[in-house]
Formats: C-alpha cells, structure tokens, sequence
C-alpha cells in the first residue's frame, strides 16, 4: 500500500524494490515473454475520444488487448474523455495498466478541466516547501479520481543555463539546497498521496543550449563537476525515497566517453545510477519520439539499445507494435537475456502493487466534478501564484500605478510567436482595471508599427510592458527578437522623464538580462490567468508582491 506518512518513503521505497514477493514471483513465473515485454512498454494516447470509430483508440486498443503494452501515458485532452479511455482499456488489458501524464504543473498541463498551478520555479519563488507539498497533494487527488498513479514529475534539473530552451522555469532554480527541498516536498505530496513520482532528466538537463525534442543536447562537464552539481539532486531524491527516475536524452561524454544518449548508456543507466548511486525502483526512458535519439539510431536500435542500458519502462515509442516485436526478438536470438526482462518486471510489478494496482481500478465517471478542479484546488492554486510574483527591480518606485501614473497607460505585448493569442486575457484585465489601450508588438512588426508605439508611449501616463516567452517543446530560444529589443531599449530612452516603465514577465525571469535599463521589472514564471491576476493586484496596490528570485540573472545591472 501507498505510505501514508510525511517523509516516511525512504526506507519503505529502499525495501520495496529489494524483497522478494513471493506473489509477484508466483505471477511473474506465469507470463510469456510478449507479457513480461509488454509490461515494459507505456504508449501514448490523446485523452480525447470521438466513439468507437476512432482510429488511434482502436489501434491502441488492439495492442493492449494482446498484452503487449502495460500502461498508458494521456497526452493532450480533458478530464472525462480521459477517464473513459481510462476504463476502457483497463477492461481490455489482461494485466492492470499504470496511466501516466505529465503533471508538473498539475493535470491541466494535459487535460482541460484540471487545476492549473504555477511551474515548479514559481513554486520555489515562494520559499515555501509546504506549498509544493500541498501543490503535490492536489494534482494526486485530481489523478487518482482519472486513474492516473504515474507522475512524470518533478524536475530536479538545475537550470545552471539561463539559455535553456526546455528546463528553464520548470527547475525549481540553480540553488542545490532549494532544489532539493522542494522536489523532496512535491516528492512526498505525490507519493503520501498514492502517486509514484519521478524525478528527471537524469543525470540533469539544465545546463544545455538545446532542447532534446529537437536535437541531442551535450552536458560537457567532467565526473567530479557533476557530482558536485547536477547529481546532488539527484541523489538527494534516491536517498529520500523516490520510486521513479526518467533518463534525460543528452550526451555526458564525461561519464560515457562518447556521445551516446544517456537513455541508451549503460555507464549512465546501470552503472552510475543503479550501481553506484543505489537505486533500487523504476528507471524510465523520456519520450522515444524525440529527436535526439534518432541522430544515429532507428527505432529497432533504440529500443533494444534503452532496454540494454537498464531502463525498465521505455515511454512513447512512436510505433509500440514495432518496439514489442524487437525487444521480444532480440531475447530470442540472445542479446538481451531474459534476466534482464524479468529485473525489469518484477520491479514494474512491485510498483503496481504498492499502486493499489493488484486489480484493475475502474474510474468513477460521476465522482470527477468532487474532485478535479474544485474551489479549494483553485485557491492553493491562487495562492501559489500570488505569493510566487516577483519584483526584480523597481528603481521609481513605480509600483503600484497611482495618481497621475494610472490616469492613461498603455499596455504593449511583445510576442514571441507568430499567431499568438498571448496576453488576450490580461489584456481585457488591463482595459478593465486602468483603461489601458493594447499594442501588440509582433516577431515581424513593421516599421511603421513601431514608429506608432512609440509615439503611443510617449503620450501615455505609463507603459506596462508584457512578455510570455515560456518554455515550449520545439523552441531554439527564449528570447525576443533584435527588433523587439531595440524597442524596448528605445522606450526606455525616449519616455518623458518620470514616465513609469514596467516590464511584465509571464515566464522566463531571464528577460531582463537583456534589458538592465528597465527600472521596474515584475515576474510570474508562468501564464496562467491566476499569475496575470496577480500581476494586477500588484499593480493596483491590492496586493505585495513578496517572490523571491531562485536563479541568478548574472546581469552587471543587478
């Protein structure tokens, strides 16, 4: 059973995975090898379902029936149509599924209807552990009511890269100690509450310049620095008790020699992770679809390559079918021994159990609206929010806008994306609020659009700058372009003196690296409605923001 006490998971994880249940040995030793392989594998699915002609469900549907997969990882979609999909597989597998999702930010990162909290970097921004705890005990109620007992979360990369396209606010920061009381608070939230956490990318993804959906990232750090940095975490998680490590796609030629994945290395997987740092529960791949395992490697590779290395669960290959029949062949012909299967088993097994897993759980479709997304939830997740929001700067002071300041501002949006709809919300807020026009200052602005901002700022009482360069999968950058940068630079010389000059950050807080003239600089870490709420009673007075930077901006300004 789940451990139901506060820090209690360290010794109880250790065990587990250690003793021999002489139920799980009796099951084990009745599974073909399709079976054993096929609890190995998690596929992925769109919680979303168009009835019974719906092509991807059937697909997947045949595979589980068949027993060549063993559990699910929900991608984009909604809270019912997950919960559909939920029992329905669970009826047609012939062994329980474990259902995974990616919940850092809760369940709202996939699935509409679900509570939406602030990143992990906003969390730590709180300096308050006990929030990422009671954050993780809501996101474990809100799963268990969908079935959902596998969290890929949390991250405990250190973002020592302000550059980071993928890690950035999604590290709880670059400060070891703050890291590790935050991830080992989330850790406890989850796993009290019944969840299997994981903590990623191992052996730490924060300090690259390249997203691994993309590209294959290189951490090129010797042994000893890694030890001393992005291990630390790491370890820290192992020693608490966390039940799950997912394996970051990047080369460590530090530990490897070359430049394979980490995924596929058994230096990183067995004999760093496993042999020395002792870890004894599940060891998961990150997504298989990504493009950094396929700069020198087919699917076949990869598969037999991840399951060589150590990892026990290999996550969303993008044809299941083809990953279960070479992994089931190279055990025929020899190359991986059955041993090496059945380690991996056992331990999945073990976990299912600990899951409550034993039998197939059936989700309560009338229960969801008690449970996902209800006033309590939202207002931790208010809290959260409002508590995170952080002034960086404010040399006027400008804050709050009052007086002649809050008569006639102007609200400009700089956009990072093309077609965005970015700022809609907070837009309508502004008007609200402060009867602020919106400019909207897009990557391909005109030169006759920028002339009209300008003249439009100068006019204005003040001018709220608002950015959401946020963390994308696929993205090469975190940043503004030339442009846009030379406009802000430019507001800041050409505003009629005393004219406040606020920039808004709904993400990233390494922004204002680039601009060490603006006087008066506010950050969220994320967009939820909730952060643009709070920005607003900020600038309103209403509210103080009281966040504390967890990364260094390494800025001369500062």
């Amino acid at each position: 059973m789940p451990c139901t006490q506060g820090h209690a998971a360290a010794t109880d994880t250790r065990e587990l995975f250690t003793e021999r249940d002489p139920g799980i040995e009796k099951l084990l030793s009745t599974m073909s090898l399709s079976d054993k392989v096929g609890q190995m594998l998690i596929a992925h699915c769109p919680a979303e379902y168009s009835g019974s002609d719906d092509r991807t469900v059937a697909e997947l549907s045949s595979l589980i029936s068949s027993g060549k997969i063993g559990g699910v990882m929900f991608l984009k979609g909604n809270t019912r149509d997950a919960a559909i999909l939920s029992n329905r597989f669970q009826l047609l597998a012939p062994y329980p599924l474990l259902f995974s999702a990616d919940m850092e930010k809760g369940l709202a990162m996939r699935l509409e209807g679900a509570t939406e909290f602030s990143p992990s970097m906003a969390v730590s921004a709180t300096d308050d552990p006990s929030l990422a705890y009671r954050m993780a005990t809501v996101i474990a109620e809100e799963a268990r009511a969908l079935g959902i007992l596998h969290s890929y979360g949390p991250s405990t990369d250190l973002n020592l890269n302000p550059d980071n396209p993928i890690i950035n606010t999604r590290s709880y920061g670059d400060r070891i100690d703050q890291t590790v009381t935050m991830s080992t608070a989330f850790i406890d939230g989850l796993q009290d509450n019944g969840i299997m956490a994981t903590v990623k990318h191992f052996p730490g993804h924060g300090d690259v310049t390249v997203d691994s959906h993309v590209a294959l990232p290189v951490l090129d750090k010797d042994r000893r620095t890694l030890e001393a940095t992005e291990l630390r975490p790491f370890k820290a998680a192992i020693d608490h008790g966390v039940m799950s490590v997912m394996i970051g796609h990047l080369a460590v030629p530090g530990l490897t020699g070359s430049l394979r994945p980490a995924t596929l290395s058994w230096r990183v997987v067995t004999g760093l992770l496993r042999q020395e740092l002792g870890f004894t529960g599940l060891v998961i791949t990150d997504a298989l679809n990504m493009k950094a395992l396929y700069e020198n490697h087919t699917l076949e590779e990869i598969s037999v390559l991840a399951v060589e290395a150590g990892n026990d669960l290999l996550l969303f290959s993008p044809d299941p079918g083809l990953t279960h029949t070479t992994i089931v062949k190279a055990v025929r012909n020899g190359r991986i021994p059955v041993q090496r299967i059945d380690d991996a088993v056992r331990r999945i097994l073990v976990a299912k159990k600990w899951l409550g897993l034993e039998r197939k759980s059936i989700v309560n479709l009338d229960r969801l609206s008690a449970s996902i997304g209800i006033d309590p939830h939202q207002e931790l997740a208010r809290m959260i929010s409002e508590r995170a929001l952080t002034v960086v700067r404010d040399r006027g002071p400008y804050l709050p806008l009052q007086g002649k300041a809050s008569q006639n501002p102007l609200h400009v949006v700089l956009e990072d994306k093309n077609h965005s709809n970015s700022g809609e919300e907070f837009e309508q807020k502004m008007k609200h609020s402060f009867g602020a026009p919106t400019i909207r200052i897009g990557q391909k602005a005109t030169d006759a659009a920028y002339r009209n901002a300008l003249q439009r700022a100068r006019n204005a009482s003040a001018v709220v700058l608002t950015t959401y360069v946020e963390v994308l999968s696929g993205s090469k950058a975190l940043s503004l372009n030339e442009n846009q940068q030379a406009f802000v630079r430019r507001l800041d010389s050409e505003l009629p003196s005393g004219t406040p000059l606020i920039m808004i950050s709904f993400g990233t807080p390494y922004l204002i690296r680039h601009f060490p003239e603006i006087p008066t600089y506010l950050c969220t870490y994320g967009s939820s409605p909730l952060s643009e709420d709070a920005v607003v009673k900020a600038l309103l007075g209403s509210l103080r923001p009281k966040g504390r930077l967890p990364v260094s901006l390494r800025t001369s300004a500062e």
